[in-house]
């Protein structure tokens, strides 16, 4: 599906991974997942409910690059992130203000399995009894023949 928002995913993506950005993209679930989502991006606020589900990736991918999981080992043995921190976190983004719990909880995962119902992961990870929270590191490592991304 290509919109409006496609173009600035491509040029990023493009920025990065040069030559390679397309493939990526195509074997991404996230990247797909994302690139559906933003279809409101450039409609402000009234599509509030479209960013909630960007927003827990955005605080989950932060968080795992911020713990910098995206150079070292160890992403496996990490306690997991605060669910407190990360609301506080989404509240801060653009029209994050009113977001509720519901993204970070159930509905972001149920929503990214009626897209990608053969993918094998859901995106985000959460132990109920210590209200801690993971980006799936599965959807985030790309390979390509010999190559890791």
């Amino acid at each position: 599906m290509e919109h409006s928002f496609t173009e600035e995913i491509s040029k990023i993506l493009e920025e990065d991974f040069r030559e390679k950005w397309k493939d990526i993209f195509d074997k991404s679930s996230l990247l797909q997942y994302i690139n559906l989502k933003t279809r409101s991006a450039n409609k402000g606020s009234k599509s509030r409910s479209s960013f909630a589900n960007l927003y827990a990736i955005y605080v989950l991918v932060e968080d795992y690059l911020s713990k910098g999981f995206n150079k070292n080992e160890g992403y496996s043995t990490y306690e997991g992130a605060q669910f407190a921190p990360l609301l506080e976190r989404i509240r801060k983004l653009p029209f994050g203000e009113k977001m509720q719990n519901h993204a970070l909880n159930n509905r972001m995962n149920d929503e990214y399995k009626k897209y990608f119902q053969q993918s094998e992961y859901i995106p985000i990870m959460r132990d109920l009894a210590t209200k801690r929270y993971w980006i799936n590191e599965n959807l985030l490592k790309i390979d390509l023949s010999s190559e890791k991304f």
